[in-house]
């Protein structure tokens, strides 16, 4: 009777621990999936804020100097084309850049108020991006190795989490080497 009880004490111990390694491992994968939803969330929000401003700024560059809309022609449809939020970054980017090299070309926009504070405002909003974009790639490299490391990488297995592309879109686990592009 005591090799029965011995027994059932140690099977219903391990099966104890196994519980307790699959929830700390569970809610582990969970707690980088919710900061990683978060700052994705953060960025998009601040890519929308990003695009707001850059629109403003086209505007009173075109109020301010001789340049025509034309100019800005691949930018002016952002808003009702369907891409990611990668391809949307590097789109804002071009955009921002383009920005600063007629700030560069026309001195005189210099002087206007309303540029300067939107064109500062924006180079806040870019800090606070790479920040936000830095956060989001820590706990993407922080859940992909937890998907690849024992036991965790059986629960994500049965809970069908994927291993996440970091921010700049590139996925380090597939064959496609063209989205290595600076």
């Amino acid at each position: 009777m005591d090799n029965i009880i011995t027994i059932f004490l140690t099977v219903i111990i391990l099966l104890g621990i196994f519980g307790l390694i699959y929830i700390l491992s569970y809610n582990n994968l969970q707690a980088h999936k919710i900061k990683i939803n978060e700052a994705e969330g953060i960025i998009d929000e601040l890519l929308r804020k990003k695009y707001d401003l850059l629109e403003i700024l086209k505007q009173i560059i075109m109020d301010n100097t001789d340049i025509k809309e034309k100019t800005f022609e691949p930018f002016s449809k952002l808003r009702e084309v369907n891409i990611s939020s990668f391809d949307l970054e590097r789109k804002l980017t071009e955009y921002n850049n383009l920005i600063n090299q007629i700030k560069t070309d026309h001195s005189t926009l210099v002087d206007t108020e309303a540029f300067n504070d939107n064109f500062e405002e924006i180079y806040e909003l870019n800090e606070r991006l790479e920040a936000s974009k830095t956060f989001y790639n820590r706990y993407t490299s922080l859940l992909n190795k937890l998907i690849k490391r024992f036991p965790s990488n059986i629960i994500a297995k049965i809970h069908h989490i994927e291993v996440q592309t970091f921010f700049d879109g590139k996925n380090m686990f597939d064959e496609d080497k063209e989205d290595f592009k600076l």
